[in-house]
């Protein structure tokens, strides 16, 4: 089996029906709708069907056991296609296992790669940073009709989605914590203070960090060490999934899209490749810091540093090249007028690096 998850409203359904519309036998069955869901729960789709898609099966009881019994007693070349929101990557972690059973893939937003296929990148990047990377708001008519579509879209998530998993009664304590992470994008986030400014208890704001994460709301990247225990209690940086959430200046709106586009280069070298790649930042007790770094097999291969307009050699870049000579160290600067090298260090218009990403 193929499962599909990520955030809602990310165009998994339009993916799988467009994967559908090339077979010529396929069936398209929705668990929140009435009849799919008696015919899901019956089996009763067409036995000859060369790809079943099953979207939202989670929401049905029991469905780990139903789909390893689905599996299991399938037609010979019969594919099943698994689509769900994030929280099919959550639930699929407890329970029952289907190991051995599917691949799964992640589905995130719009990058400069992508789009770069249909626009000019440097182009796709100021509309990145300004809209977002979800199809809906970045394809909308305008600025408006995407922020009328982001108000409704995390009304709806904390509404429904955040209650549902987390049984969360304090919903207004979540609405604050969003508010406070759309303005600490891109910083060291202490759990400390959050929680003094919330008035809640540090476990509790984890909590609601926890499942804001599970639900790719945000994203959390920790510093880079070799200890991993050590690099989690260390203080995370957290971005959005969506940069047009960021309230927050041009500058780090374009960090977030490009945190986003790292995530999304990495985590298809992992889905597709089985890479063992991670994100991560680096950061002295001294402060010296560096936005990114991609490591694979636990060691660092590239260190990013992400830049508006300063085409100077970063002080931090300098100084971690020193301790670091064997990797690869990467200004991205969005406004740069030419691609620069110097110490060892390359300066690179961003949108051209970003669009030679994997995905």
């Amino acid at each position: 089996m193929v499962f599909i998850t990520g955030p809602r409203q990310i165009g998994k359904t339009f993916l799988a029906k467009s994967i559908l519309g090339n077979m010529k036998n396929g069936v398209y069955l929705n668990n929140d709708d009435m009849d799919d869901a008696k015919v899901i729960k019956k089996r009763t789709w067409q036995p000859d069907a060369g790809l079943v898609v099953l979207d939202e099966i989670h929401k049905m009881k029991g469905w780990k056991n139903y789909l390893k019994g689905v599996f299991d007693t399938r037609r010979e070349r019969q594919s099943i296609l698994v689509t769900g929101s994030a929280r099919l990557d959550t639930f699929r972690q407890s329970g029952e296992s289907l190991a051995g059973r599917y691949f799964l893939y992640r589905l995130n937003p719009l990058s400069v790669k992508e789009l770069s296929a249909v626009m000019k990148p440097s182009e796709a990047l100021l509309e990145l940073d300004t809209l977002g990377g979800f199809p809906e708001p970045f394809f909308s008519a305008s600025v408006d009709d995407a922020a009328r579509w982001r108000k409704q879209y995390y009304t709806d998530l904390i509404r429904e989605d955040i209650f549902d998993i987390g049984r969360i009664g304090e919903l207004r304590a979540v609405r604050l914590l969003l508010e406070l992470l759309r303005k600490r994008v891109g910083s060291p986030v202490s759990y400390t203070s959050l929680s003094q400014d919330m008035q809640v208890s540090v476990n509790t704001v984890k909590r609601y960090i926890d499942i804001l994460e599970s639900l790719h709301i945000i994203f959390i990247v920790r510093p880079f060490h070799n200890n991993i225990a050590r690099a989690i209690l260390k203080e995370p940086k957290i971005y959005f999934y969506d940069s047009g959430y960021v309230d927050a200046g041009e500058g780090i709106r374009f960090e977030n899209t490009a945190a986003v586009c790292l995530l999304k280069h990495l985590q298809y070298l992992q889905d597709s490749k089985g890479a063992e790649n991670g994100l991560h930042y680096l950061r002295t007790k001294e402060g010296k810091e560096i936005d990114f770094v991609i490591s694979d097999k636990g060691r660092i291969i590239t260190a990013i540093e992400a830049k508006l307009s300063d085409e100077n050699t970063s002080k931090n870049m300098v100084y971690f090249r020193r301790m670091l000579p064997d990797i690869d160290f990467v200004q991205l600067v969005k406004n740069a007028r030419r691609d620069t090298e110097e110490n060892g260090i390359k300066t690179v218009n961003a949108a051209g690096w970003l669009a030679e990403l994997k995905a």
